[in-house]
């Protein structure tokens, strides 16, 4: 598994509970879904990418190209699929990006 589609599992597990759920979530077999993330997403059947992205309220277009991007009319922000030396799992991006939204709203109720 490619680290893309490990942090995509890691994204889908945090939001889902387990990959079967997920599936049965989006009308998906389970076994497409391992599929997808065992041969990688770049190999996949463009509706199930986009039943995955729907659901997950992710970027299709950046997914493909190796990026989770949350899409966000509000506050869009993007995850990056990887780093040099696996610096963040997916779980410790999205602390992060908790922690920069609890800053910014420190510093909205400090004006």
């Amino acid at each position: 598994m490619n680290e893309l589609e490990s942090d995509l599992k890691s994204l889908i597990l945090k939001r889902y509970g387990s990959l079967k759920n997920f599936a049965d979530t989006i009308h998906m077999p389970w076994t497409t879904l391992d599929s997808i993330l065992k041969r990688g997403v770049a190999n996949s059947n463009i509706s199930n990418v986009l039943k995955i992205t729907k659901a997950l309220g992710i970027n299709a277009e950046k997914l493909v190209d190796g990026q989770i991007v949350q899409k966000s009319v509000d506050n869009p922000y993007t995850l990056a699929a990887h780093f040099d030396g696996d610096e963040y799992t997916a779980t410790e991006l999205e602390d992060i990006k908790a922690y920069a939204e609890f800053v910014k709203n420190r510093r909205n109720r400090n004006c």
